[in-house]
């Protein structure tokens, strides 16, 4: 059984926020007029933990991989067709439980 695990983890990020005063938020001036908001904007910064960038590697070295070990499956096919491919029910039952544990836990 395969699957395949897509997402992606944003490379930069960048966050903006405003900040206007009370009264540049209603639009009035002191003088009760009403005039244009001033508002500046600020760039946050987002700095990652080394899980989180060590995670970003290995997620670039994986989509390099290639999804198929194209060896393995030649090596499969050769021994299906030649009859020399062996079945452990034993080991696949056991594993089989293995899966079922760790769900479960």
């Amino acid at each position: 059984m395969s699957q395949k695990i897509e997402g992606s983890l944003p490379s930069q990020a960048a966050l903006r926020t405003t900040s206007v005063n009370t009264k540049a938020a209603s639009g009035a001036s002191e003088d009760g007029k009403a005039r244009a908001v001033d508002a500046s904007a600020a760039a946050d910064s987002l700095r990652l933990t080394g899980e989180a960038s060590g995670l970003q590697t290995l997620q670039r070295e994986l989509s390099a991989a290639p999804a198929v070990d194209s060896n393995r499956v030649d090596a499969v096919r050769s021994a299906l067709q030649n009859g020399s491919y062996k079945i452990n029910p034993d080991a696949i039952a056991n594993r089989m439980l293995d899966l079922d544990q760790q769900l479960s836990a």
